[in-house]
């Protein structure tokens, strides 16, 4: 498997890193480009079409194998969406949440997990509640400003190119695990 990840993982990432058992993201903006396309029926109706990057997919995956929990809280609905989490085995799925900290505080009550052992991954304003919260906090590379500044880490990939399978590497290197995961990859 090609690395996207360019960045070299500095000591404070590696230590945030290491301790996460959760990783949620934002959608559109993240494992999304942020492109909404709607495409017109003759009925005057729109089909949405979302399209997803096979390097985040294998890197969620590998993420399932390394047993961090996975999630998703986005505020748009997708039936796309449904379908690319259940192959990917993402365990939390929240839909039309337009404030994200209902879903995140829930999310927390499930797992057990404690603030600092949750990664959030996202792109513009909707996501700062969330990331001001976390233990490892992580901006796409193409985020708005606001983010990029307050995120412990701005991924080297754009959202929808790759940015959610360069934070599981992160995780999985900084967890000394990496190379045996390669191994574990599955199609």
């Amino acid at each position: 498997m090609a690395s996207p990840t360019t960045k070299k993982i500095t000591s404070a990432v590696a230590k945030r890193a290491k301790q996460i058992k959760v990783f949620l993201m934002d959608v559109d903006g993240t494992i999304t480009d942020g492109s909404v396309t709607l495409l017109s029926q003759p009925d005057g109706s729109a089909l949405e079409i979302k399209t997803f990057d096979a390097h985040d997919g294998q890197g969620l995956t590998l993420a399932h194998t390394a047993g961090i929990r996975t999630g998703v809280i986005t505020g748009r609905g997708s039936a796309a969406l449904r379908r690319r989490c259940n192959e990917l085995s993402i365990e939390f799925v929240y839909e039309k949440q337009p404030h994200k900290i209902a879903a995140y505080e829930e999310i927390l009550k499930k797992t057990g997990a404690k603030e600092s052992e949750v990664a959030y991954l996202g792109d513009d304003l909707p996501d700062l509640t969330v990331m001001r919260r976390v233990g490892f906090a992580v901006a796409v590379g193409d985020a708005a400003p606001e983010l990029k500044s307050m995120a412990h880490y701005v991924t080297s990939a754009h959202g929808g190119k790759g940015a959610a399978r360069e934070v599981v590497e992160v995780l999985l290197k900084s967890r000394g695990i990496w190379k045996e995961m390669i191994d574990k990859a599955r199609a």
